[in-house]
């Protein structure tokens, strides 16, 4: 089986906005606590937090980290994580039926993002809060000095501004299972009020509204049109939210059809730039409302499980899916997918990063474990950088229960000008054949290979729990001036970087 790619320099979609490769942590099972913050562990440092945790999202080289949910936001006093530990109030998580110690809270948060190289991307309560409440969580982190509650933050122990950029409306407002949900309506004109309150406060922030939280919905589209409607010349981008499994009609070896599901979110992020460019051209604006991604990842494990959890615990095992082979080889897609749309989709965020649905997972009084797609996902976020070239691909297609032509080769190429580095990310779906890929680098000149790396030849039900998993060489990488070949194993996931001249 043969498959080809050709790489042009002048054929760009779009410079790489770091935040694509964004992830969240939200007050959820054992995300925050006896994940990244846990006291009295062998690894934490003097601030509580998990060494061995940090080190392992550093590997992952996250820019971004949407905080603090999800759907624990919607009832959330940010109050009651400041101040003095031994002030703060226990309270009842009704999201996730937990018990809230608030020992981590705003201030922790920012200390621990900043330990991991990342922004934060803060996120408001619009569920059973509202305008006033955003403004003062704008004003504490943000404002100099000089009022109560910048000098709340000073006291509290951060004298310089936290300077945050990028802030979300809300989540998942159209949610039934959301508290405080609302319609369109309510919600479009609360987050519009909120919008202009906040950036009365501070004019230079990055507001996101929040889309529909799922295409599923039956208000997908007349949600959107109706929240844009209003909040346009206040906001900057709308959120997605879309998770992928085995679902419904799924059958749990149909492999062919769920490696194709990386079409389904090209479709629905298409989709979505389409209606926000609708409601540009009827307000004749010449704004353009990009694409917050700020929910995505395979999720289907641990649905059943969580069922049988007791409320009302502190850090409980909840949505603790241990991914398999076949979800890192999904994920890789799904990242391509992701900036191969990168001229609309600014922000993005795996969620989430720590134990719930994520590519780090802790044992309480041991150490970190990677799971399977960790991987793609660390190879993309580090090499993934500059500009996303058009991609000029050939290959054989399937066609599989849910999806039509869905090819077999699916591939991305990143270049970096300022390193003079092309990278190409390739993926082969077939299960039994090699495919021989052929990349024609046209305009560029390969100076030499610089890395060439497989992870490849697990079964596709395997997970990472003993840690055998691992990349390995690609030794099959062969290059001229303007031209490269190599073998993709069956069901492999690829990364191939060269220096250009």
């Amino acid at each position: 089986m043969k498959g080809s790619t050709q790489i042009k320099p002048q054929d760009v979609i779009a410079p790489i906005d770091r935040r694509l490769y964004g992830s969240f942590i939200e007050q959820l099972g054992r995300a925050v606590y006896t994940g990244i913050y846990q006291p009295g562990h062998p690894s934490a440092d003097a601030d509580g937090f998990r060494t061995d945790v940090i080190n392992a999202v550093k590997e992952l080289n996250v820019p971004l980290i949407r905080y603090p949910g999800g759907n624990f936001l919607s009832q959330y006093k940010w109050e009651d994580g400041i101040g003095p530990k031994d002030q703060r109030p226990v309270r009842l998580d009704l999201a996730w039926r937990e018990l809230e110690t608030n020992q981590f809270g705003l201030h922790e948060f920012m200390k621990w993002a900043d330990k991991v190289n990342a922004v934060p991307n803060m996120a408001v309560n619009l569920g059973t809060r509202g305008i006033q409440e955003a403004a003062e969580l704008v004003e504490y982190c943000n404002f100099p000095k000089g009022t109560y509650l910048s000098d709340l933050r000073r006291q509290n122990g951060a004298a310089d501004p936290f300077a945050i950029k990028t802030w979300c409306l809300g989540n998942e407002m159209d949610g039934p299972w959301e508290i405080g949900a609302k319609t369109a309506r309510e919600y479009a004109h609360l987050a519009n009020e909120t919008a202009k309150a906040m950036l009365r406060v501070d004019d230079s922030l990055e507001l996101v509204a929040c889309g529909s939280s799922s295409m599923d919905n039956p208000t997908f589209g007349d949600w959107e049109e109706t929240v844009l409607d209003e909040c346009y010349d206040n906001v900057d981008y709308l959120s997605l939210h879309r998770y992928y499994g085995y679902y419904n009609d799924d059958d749990p070896t149909e492999l062919d059809n769920f490696l194709g599901k990386n079409l389904d979110l090209d479709a629905f992020i298409k989709g979505v730039v389409a209606m926000c460019d609708a409601v540009k051209a009827r307000k004749r604006s010449t704004k353009t409302i990009n694409l917050s991604f700020d929910e995505w990842n395979v999720w289907y494990h641990s649905n059943d499980a969580d069922t049988q959890v007791t409320p009302w615990q502190v850090g409980p095992h909840l949505l603790e899916d241990v991914y398999n082979f076949e979800d890192a080889l999904l994920v890789g897609s799904l990242l391509m997918t992701l900036l191969r749309n990168a001229d609309r989709v600014k922000i993005a965020c795996l969620a989430q990063l720590v134990n719930v649905i994520a590519p780090i997972m802790t044992d309480n009084d041991g150490g970190v474990w990677k799971q399977s797609i960790f991987y793609p996902f660390m190879q993309v976020a580090n090499h993934g950088v500059g500009t996303v070239l058009v991609d000029h691909s050939q290959s054989p297609t399937y066609n599989s229960r849910e999806f039509k032509d869905i090819p077999y080769l699916d591939t991305v190429t990143t270049y970096d000008e300022a390193s003079h580095t092309l990278t190409v990310f390739a993926e082969n779906k077939h299960q039994t054949d090699d495919l021989d890929f052929d990349l024609d680098f046209t305009d560029f000149t390969i100076d030499h290979l610089l890395e060439a790396t497989q992870f490849a030849g697990y079964g596709v039900k395997d997970d990472n729990r003993d840690g055998h998993m691992a990349l390995r060489p690609l030794e099959t990488v062969t290059h001229t001036d303007h031209h490269a070949t190599a073998t993709l194993a069956p069901l492999s996931w690829n990364m191939l970087r060269f220096a250009v001249k």
